[in-house]
């Protein structure tokens, strides 16, 4: 027996809308001819010394007994914004903020934090701190990003709550999707997380 599709080819959904969505991952990339893996990725780590990590361990570690991190204004502004500012810094490359994408009517909105470089990266703030349904979103963003023309064949992502971040690959020859099964938090892998974000848009 086949599965009832789960999105109607005539209905309009923005990035969001696969957050909401009670469906498991793998059943909402199959919407797209997607497969969902789960598994240990090597992702790429400048090996470049880095400027300013210590400052803004610093800074978060300063900071963090100090601010309640109960709302996603609060992450964002104390915890993502400064972590991808300084890579965007570093990196020399545009950090875009709530930047509109749309290509057909099942893949549009706004993409939390975008990079552009020759590998696309795209960050995604789980809201209320679901990171498995938050990945779902990411997912789909990036397979939007991989429409797109002179598009990479992979596409790298993360999704983070703030303290908590897990990255994610699109391979457009694989038509695969590849969850990391290692997350990393802020601040201890604070040198990690740079180091990869670094090094997917050198």
């Amino acid at each position: 027996m086949s599965k009832a599709k789960i999105l109607q080819p005539d209905g309009n959904y923005s990035f969001r809308s696969y957050f909401e969505f009670s469906s498991d991952t793998d059943e909402v990339l199959a919407e797209f001819d997607y497969a969902f893996v789960r598994k240990r990725l090597q992702l790429p780590s400048t090996s470049n010394q880095l400027e300013g990590l210590d400052e803004l361990r610093q800074q978060l570690e300063d900071t963090i007994p100090y601010v309640t991190l109960s709302s996603e204004t609060a992450k964002r502004e104390i915890l993502v914004a400064p972590v991808l500012s300084r890579v965007a810094v570093t990196c020399k490359r545009l950090l875009r903020i709530e930047y509109p994408l749309k290509v057909n009517n099942l893949l549009q909105g706004n993409l939390d934090y975008f990079i552009q470089s020759e590998h696309n990266l795209v960050v995604v703030e789980a809201k209320r701190d679901d990171l498995t349904r938050g990945f779902t979103q990411l997912a789909v963003e990036m397979i939007a990003l991989s429409m797109l023309e002179d598009a990479p064949n992979i596409v790298y992502g993360a999704v983070t709550m703030g303290d908590v971040w897990v990255f994610g690959t699109l391979e457009q020859n694989l038509r695969t999707i590849t969850r990391d099964i290692t997350s990393y938090t802020l601040p201890d892998d604070l040198a990690e997380i740079v180091k990869i974000l670094v090094g997917i848009l050198e």
